[in-house]
């Protein structure tokens, strides 16, 4: 697997030492040529038997992807491979930290690491005890257009969402502050007047530590900060370490935090001014990519002021082979009009030079013949199912010409993907998903949901009614068939006395409690054969979740893939029912509920974790959330809803997804409520209490900046066509516009043309 480094690559593996900072392009090579360098360091000798070099990315299928290909370049110059190297994600590097000395945070040294759905079980309920003692406190925020009716539904349904995700980013934020909830809530005591959602955060924040102290835990969050403690408490083992990894290369620099970049910064120190630190560091990623920023406490900012840095050497990789020009030319002018022509002056820092430009003369990755019909920014108003049909349409005539070829739509949102892999198995188009989760999961995860719905509610006709419609699932696509389940189930809903129906009193043939249509229609004994197996579900309804999971199983479902998943499903809930023994069928409903709207991030069941290759998948359909098409290319690209709800600009009258549409005045309650917690942390008293709605200001500026990045993602992810368009809104008569950037890049390609 020879690498020929390009002059620019060739300027990256020249490092000699030191600090050195690497801006590089969407398919630039820089993980090629991160690789090279860690194989140059293991080669040029100078390591002791008891040193390595550090390789430290962000995701779990990276790790596998560093290690596999320094391990065949290494093998090239006849060393041993995975000797001299260590590659680690971040948290598996704090782990190991944290690991090592357990003892100076205070940690047991068998203490155990909540994954991330058991962390939300545990934060989940310490939001719904908070809302459980405060069942009024949503009132000083909600819309006063709002009717009584319609607060009672919003308190009810809405505000426990809000609290726990506004909770999570709390938690998340007081750990990246490395505050604990006793040394916050010294900070809050000494605030001259106390702040509602502050002591909100607070009351979750110390319910949730308390949980995770009472299972002897931390969670990845307490990784961070807790490795950064250990390294900052004993210089002895930080010495230690900085031996051990004499060189750091990281990669994806631009998602770093600011304790993940102080944790490298301890490690690598600085060679002049920290005696025996070596400071060889070097710092590789895009800012132009960093998306991450909403849902976690990642900046490109970090990245961006260490390119500058006094000492750094600032390195460049402009060049790409992935795209025509005529797509790096879209992608380059995106950044020029973001950085000179944005109508929001706050956002011309969102995006960064350098420029995409094409590989050299001779190289082995040349570039796509260019073809500027490739691109195609669709001018069409659409509403949101006509742009899904556009999609659609589009596939389906350029699917047979091209069975050889990738393609993907990438969508914003998981929701937007779902109803797509809908139209296009309905069209006989295979889809391969790269959303949250699967639609067997959602589907799988459902239909047992509305089983044990029925089971914690059996006196409900509706849900009795719903069970009916999962058990003659398959009748959907028989026209006569389903007529029969449409008719018995409205028969099932207008039951009055649904345990008369499952369990007669006298004749156990008899129907005459239901309403029952013209003698001749034919489901009589449909009712009857699934008035057995509800009573066979009944049945089962005394034995532990996942028995009786694998019970309704049965009558359900006939695949093997339906039957994996529902062991998997099963394991998940008999998990959730250990640690909340005081949860009954209606939360465990919820919880299964919850995975069928993709909630919940149900492990084991994605690739996301073992790495994506589109080339596997020629003459089929990704279907993908931008974000997780980060890394990614395919010959064909779709970008849909490119609009002003989707890809704000911080304009009048753009909408905003933080800011509930029942939350009095625009506010963003996250915003509000986090940037008084970094303002107790401030030198100024006042700071926790600036005027209401600037934080929610900063926050459409910071969201609109990502979207931004998120564009600039999206178009780099194709290869030689790429399709944007846009949609006025799921309602009919919808006010939504084509974004901003979107408008810009249109009217500057038709002048091209």
């Amino acid at each position: 697997m020879s690498f020929q480094p390009r002059p620019k690559q060739a300027e990256v593996l020249a490092y000699a030492g030191g600090k050195m900072g690497v801006s590089a392009v969407p398919g630039s090579g820089k993980t090629q040529t991160l690789c090279a360098l860690a194989a140059a360091l293991v080669a040029r000798g100078g390591l002791a038997a008891d040193q390595e070099v550090l390789i430290v990315t962000l995701v779990n299928s990276a790790v596998d992807n560093f290690a596999r290909r320094v391990a065949e370049l290494v093998e090239e110059m006849d060393l041993l491979p995975h000797v001299g190297y260590r590659v680690r994600t971040l948290h598996g590097l704090a782990h190991d930290i944290v690991r090592e000395r357990p003892g100076l945070v205070n940690l047991a040294n068998d203490f155990q690491i909540v994954d991330e759905r058991d962390a939300q079980l545990i934060l989940q309920e310490a939001a719904e005890a908070w809302v459980s003692a405060n069942p009024y406190a949503a009132d000083a925020y909600l819309d006063a257009g709002l009717d009584d009716r319609k607060r009672d539904w919003v308190r009810r349904e809405h505000w426990p969402r809000l609290v726990g995700d506004i909770g999570a980013a709390f938690i998340r934020q007081a750990k990246d502050l490395r505050t604990t909830p006793p040394q916050l809530r010294e900070n809050l005591d000494a605030l001259p007047e106390p702040l509602p959602m502050l002591e909100m955060g607070w009351a979750i924040y110390e319910s949730y530590q308390r949980a995770l102290t009472y299972r002897g835990a931390v969670d990845y969050d307490d990784l961070i900060r807790l490795a950064l403690l250990v390294l900052r408490s004993d210089a002895d083992y930080l010495a230690r370490l900085r031996h051990r990894w004499p060189a750091i290369l990281e990669d994806e620099a631009q998602d770093s935090s600011a304790l993940q970049e102080q944790i490298l910064r301890l490690l690598a120190g600085d060679h002049r001014t920290d005696e025996g630190a070596p400071g060889n560091w070097v710092r590789v990623g895009d800012p132009n990519q960093a998306i991450f920023e909403t849902f976690t406490t990642a900046s490109p900012r970090y990245l961006r002021a260490f390119l500058v840095e006094p000492g750094v050497v600032a390195r460049e990789l402009p060049n790409s082979g992935r795209s025509t020009q005529s797509i790096m030319d879209l992608a380059n002018y995106l950044v020029d009009w973001t950085r000179s022509h944005h109508p929001v002056p706050a956002l011309r820092d969102a995006l960064a030079l350098p420029h995409i430009v094409p590989t050299p003369p001779g190289d082995p990755q040349p570039n796509p013949p260019d073809d500027p019909a490739g691109v195609q920014l669709v001018d069409r108003r659409l509403t949101a199912d006509e742009e899904l049909g556009f999609v659609t349409d589009s596939l389906t005539r350029w699917l047979p010409e091209h069975p050889d070829s990738t393609v993907a739509v990438l969508v914003p949102r998981n929701d937007r993907g779902e109803h797509l892999v809908g139209l296009l198995r309905g069209r006989g188009v295979e889809v391969v998903e790269l959303l949250r989760s699967t639609g067997a999961t959602r589907a799988t995860a459902g239909a047992l949901g509305n089983i044990l719905a029925w089971l914690a509610e059996p006196d409900s006709p509706t849900r009795l009614e719903r069970a009916y419609r999962v058990w003659r699932r398959a009748d959907r696509d028989d026209a006569d068939a389903n007529a029969r389940v449409e008719l018995a189930a409205r028969t099932v809903k207008r039951c009055r006395r649904v345990e008369e129906y499952v369990w007669p009193r006298f004749d156990p043939e008899s129907l005459a409690c239901l309403e029952m249509p013209e003698p001749d229609s034919g489901i009589e004994e449909q009712l009857r054969e699934f008035r057995e197996v509800a009573q066979r579900w009944q049945a089962a309804a005394i034995l532990s979740v996942d028995q009786l999971i694998l019970t309704v199983a049965q009558d359900l479902f006939d695949r093997p893939a339906d039957l994996a998943l529902t062991h998997k499903l099963a394991g998940l809930l008999a998990r959730a029912s250990e640690a909340h023994a005081h949860w009954r069928l209606p939360e465990l409903t919820q919880e299964l509920a919850a995975i069928a709207r993709n909630e919940r991030k149900f492990l084991g069941l994605s690739q996301d974790d073992t790495g994506f290759d589109p080339d596997a998948h020629r003459g089929k359909v990704v279907v993908a959330t931008i974000h997780k098409a980060k890394g990614l290319e395919w010959d064909r690209v779709y970008l849909m809803s490119a609009n002003t709800y989707d890809f704000p600009s911080a304009m009048p009258g753009d909408a905003f997804i933080s800011e509930r549409w029942f939350v009095r005045d625009g506010l963003n309650l996250e915003a509000e409520t986090l940037a008084p917690l970094r303002g107790v942390f401030s030198e100024d008293i006042m700071a926790p209490y600036a005027a209401q709605g600037q934080a929610t200001a900063q926050a459409r500026i910071d969201y609109a900046a990502e979207r931004l990045r998120l564009l600039y993602v999206g178009i780099t992810r194709a290869k030689r066509d790429l399709v944007i368009t846009w949609n006025t809104g799921r309602h009919p008569g919808g006010d939504l516009r084509p974004a901003v950037a979107l408008q810009a890049l249109r009217t500057w390609w038709e002048g091209q043309r």
